[in-house]
């Protein structure tokens, strides 16, 4: 498989169709798989928790999804495709629609997860959600209160996909803690905000801006909150790639 190394987290070079083959051949598995998809913010984290790069890099597949990734890899000479959680997303639950994979949508806030199902289902009448719910407070390092009774009800219902929405970094730990327990898994995939944008409860920034490399701007603008993650992505990071350069001359 064509890797990148970026801040020492491994990022496939990967086109959709290559990953969607690859999600074939998982589904089929008797193993169990997780997708990552590091973006700016992500190596930043990385660089000060060994665990979350340990996480990343354990991943069955890492998709490049933010434009810095991209940036960064052709400053060491390599290349990189841009494959957003969301899209990804989107595409595994439509091979799951054709397929008759069964899946389950797992965090964001009250009601955004059952939102989401029913936008999914109007798309992909023949898609199998066997369930869908919020994930309520989660910790830094990924653990839930209920977390037993949470496994036990998606074990009861047998999805073979399940996406988790609790938030970069802590959705990673919470699949790489409680993967093996999921006992009919195939694939786990963390998607971060996608749920808010398939729902309509955060609107993607234009299709434009999203080319330009600009999305953190529109996001910038949208939710100011957002500042100090903003600012890792655009600033910290490319800092840390040029630190990087400097020394290895």
């Amino acid at each position: 498989m064509d890797r990148v190394e970026i801040l020492g987290i491994k990022i496939d070079n990967l086109s959709l169709q290559e990953i969607l083959e690859k999600a074939k051949q998982f589904l089929a598995s008797h193993n169990k798989y997780y997708i990552v998809t590091p973006n700016p913010e992500f190596l930043v984290a990385a660089k000060k928790d060994k665990n979350f790069a340990e996480i990343l890099n354990y991943a069955d597949i890492a998709i490049a999804d933010g434009f810095g990734l991209v940036w960064a890899a052709k400053k060491q000479g390599q290349k990189l495709q841009r494959i957003t959680g969301v899209d990804l997303m989107w595409h595994l639950c439509e091979l799951a629609a054709e397929k008759n994979y069964p899946i389950y949508l797992f965090g964001a806030e009250e009601g955004i997860a059952k939102r989401v199902a029913e936008l999914l289902l109007e798309y992909f009448p023949h898609l199998k959600i066997v369930g869908s719910e919020s994930g309520g407070e989660v910790s830094s390092d990924g653990k839930i209160t209920e977390d037993q009774r949470i496994i036990t009800k998606i074990n009861e219902v047998k999805p073979k996909i399940i996406f988790v929405a609790l938030g970069q970094i802590k959705q990673e730990k919470w699949i790489f803690r409680h993967l093996d327990q999921l006992t009919s898994v195939k694939i786990a995939m963390g998607v971060g905000g996608a749920f808010d944008f398939i729902s309509g409860n955060i609107n993607r920034a234009p299709e434009l801006l999203r080319n330009l490399g600009l999305e953190w701007l529109y996001r910038l603008i949208k939710e100011p909150r957002r500042w100090r993650r903003i600012f890792n992505a655009v600033i910290v990071f490319p800092l840390l790639i040029l630190k990087q350069r400097i020394f290895k001359k």
